[in-house]
C-alpha cells in the first residue's frame, strides 16, 4: 500500500519572491503548513523530460539547501502566487456599522467625534455572540481578500453595564475564536483604556472599555497571554519564528488621551519585558494633539519619545498630525507606523505624511481599521494617491530609480513593490507575526490571483 504524502509543491505561473515575480518557480510546503523551499523547477522538468502530471509524487532535491523531500505537485495554471497580506490594525466589531454612518444627523459639522457616538451605540448593544459573528464576518472578508494575519485592536472588555464578565477576557476570546474558525492568524492587541480624556469626566458610553487601574489591566493581559501561549505550538519547534502559532497577544494603550502617563509606563514595561508588540493610536486628530499639548506641554509622539516609550516593538497607529522632528524620533527608536487610509479618509482624519516617513526609513504597515472597506491593496494605493492629491505630483512614494535600472525585469514597479512591503513584511513585523514572505521555515500563508 502506498504511503500518504503530505508535502505539497505548488507550481504557479508566477511566484512572488524577493520583491519580484518569477516564472518557473515552485513553493514546497510540509504537512504542518510550513515552507520547505522555493526553487526553480526547470532542472527537474529537464531531468524528467516532461512536467509532472497533476498530483504526481516525486522525490526532489532542492539545489541550494540540498534538502531532499517527497512531494506531490499541484499546478496553478494562469495564476500568480503571493505571500498573504497582514492587516495590522482592525476593530472587527465596527464592521457592523459599515454604511450606517454616512449621513449628517444634525446641523452641526459631522466629524470623527460625531461618528464616534454612532460607533458607541453599536458597541453598547453587542452580546458576546454578536462580537463573534461580527468578527467572523470581518475576518472572512479579509481572508477572501488575501489577508492571512490580523492585528486586532480590541477594547471591548466588559458587560454593557460596565461590570466584569466571570471571565474578564471573554470578549477577546470570542474574537480569537472567530479568527481561528476562519483560518486567520491573529495578534490580539488587548487595549488599555483608563479614562475618557484629558481632565474630562467619565463617559458612560465607554464603560465597556474602561479598566481604571493598571494592575487590573496587567493581570487580565497576563492571563490572556498565558492561555494563548498554551494553545500556540503546532509544530515541533514552536520557538522558531514563533512557531506556526495561530493566536498570540500584544498590548495596546488606546491613546495618550485614554491612558495616563504612569499607566502607560507600566504597560510599556510589561510589553518590553515579554517582547510583545505595543500598538497605540497617536495624532489621529488635531484635537488630540492640542489636548496633549495642554496637559503635558508636548505632542503625543514627543511625549512618548521624551519618556523613553518608543522602541522597536512600538507601532503608532495613524500618526497623521506629526512633525519632522517626531518622525526622526520614530526613526531613532526603530519604531513603526500603521496607516489606515480608507478609514482616515472616511473619518476626515487627514493624510499621513508617508513620503516623509519613507524618507527617514520609518516602516509603514497598513490596516483596515473601521472596515469601511476591507481591501488592503486599496489601502496601499490610497497611501500613494492621497499624497498625489495633496502634493500635486505623481509617484510620490516611488524610490528614485538608479541610472540604467529596468523595472520591467521585476514584473512589478518599484513603487508597487514598496507598497506591497507595507501590506506584508512591515505588517508582519508590526504585529509579531511569523509570516509576510515566502521563505523556508515560514508559514505557507499565501493567496493567488488570476492572470487573465
Amino acid at each position: 500500500m502506498d504511503s500518504v504524502v503530505n508535502n505539497i509543491t505548488w507550481v504557479p505561473e508566477l511566484l512572488f519572491v524577493n520583491g519580484r515575480f518569477e516564472p518557473g518557480m515552485a513553493l514546497a510546503c510540509d504537512s504542518a503548513g510550513r515552507i520547505i523551499a522555493t526553487f526553480d523547477v526547470s532542472p527537474l522538468w529537464e531531468l524528467l523530460g516532461r512536467e509532472p502530471n497533476e498530483g504526481e509524487t516525486l522525490n526532489v532535491c532542492e539545489p541550494e539547501s540540498g534538502v531532499v523531500f517527497n512531494t506531490r505537485f499541484i499546478r496553478l495554471r494562469g495564476r500568480a502566487l503571493l505571500p498573504g497580506m497582514v492587516n495590522a490594525h482592525s476593530h472587527a466589531f465596527q464592521r457592523v456599522i459599515r454604511g450606517r454612518t454616512e449621513y449628517r444627523a444634525e446641523e452641526r459639522q459631522d466629524s470623527f467625534w460625531t461618528w464616534r457616538e454612532m460607533m458607541y451605540s453599536a458597541a453598547e448593544r453587542l452580546t458576546p455572540e454578536d462580537i463573534y459573528d461580527a468578527s467572523r464576518m470581518a475576518f472572512t472578508e479579509m481572508l477572501l481578500g488575501g489577508i492571512t494575519a490580523v492585528g486586532e485592536f480590541h477594547y471591548l472588555h466588559r458587560t454593557p453595564e460596565g461590570t466584569e464578565y466571570d471571565d474578564p477576557n471573554l470578549l477577546a476570546k470570542q474574537v480569537v475564536r472567530a479568527a481561528r474558525d476562519v483560518g486567520l492568524r491573529i495578534a490580539l492587541l488587548r487595549v488599555a483604556y483608563a479614562r475618557s480624556g484629558f481632565n474630562l469626566p467619565p463617559n458612560e458610553r465607554q464603560r465597556r472599555f474602561i479598566e481604571k487601574d493598571v494592575e487590573t489591566y496587567l493581570r487580565h493581559a497576563e492571563t490572556l497571554r498565558d492561555e494563548l501561549a498554551k494553545e500556540a505550538p503546532v509544530v515541533d519547534e514552536p520557538e522558531a519564528l514563533g512557531g506556526l502559532r495561530g493566536a498570540w497577544m500584544g498590548v495596546a494603550p488606546h491613546s495618550v488621551r485614554a491612558v495616563p502617563l504612569e499607566y502607560l509606563r507600566a504597560v510599556h514595561d510589561f510589553a518590553r519585558a515579554r517582547g510583545l508588540p505595543l500598538h497605540m493610536h497617536v495624532a489621529e486628530q488635531p484635537a488630540e494633539v492640542s489636548a496633549c499639548l495642554a496637559e503635558t506641554g508636548r505632542t503625543p509622539i514627543a511625549l512618548l519619545a521624551d519618556c523613553g516609550l518608543l522602541d522597536s516593538c512600538f507601532t503608532g497607529v495613524h500618526a497623521i498630525h506629526i512633525s519632522d522632528a517626531e518622525i526622526r524620533s520614530l526613526r531613532d527608536a526603530r519604531a513603526m507606523v500603521c496607516a489606515c487610509p480608507t478609514t482616515e479618509r472616511n473619518l476626515g482624519d487627514g493624510i499621513i505624511p508617508a513620503d516623509a516617513l519613507f524618507r527617514e526609513g520609518v516602516p509603514v504597515a497598513l490596516g483596515t481599521d473601521s472596515h469601511a472597506q476591507i481591501d488592503l491593496p486599496e489601502e496601499a494605493r490610497a497611501l500613494e494617491y492621497n499624497l498625489r492629491l495633496q502634493r500635486l505630483e505623481r509617484n510620490v512614494l516611488a524610490p528614485r530609480a538608479d541610472a540604467g535600472s529596468d523595472e520591467r525585469g521585476r514584473g512589478i514597479s518599484a513603487l508597487a513593490a514598496r507598497l506591497f512591503e507595507c501590506a506584508t513584511t512591515h505588517g508582519a513585523r508590526s504585529i509579531g507575526a511569523p509570516c509576510g514572505e515566502l521563505a523556508a521555515g515560514r508559514p505557507a500563508d499565501f493567496f493567488t490571483v488570476a492572470l487573465d
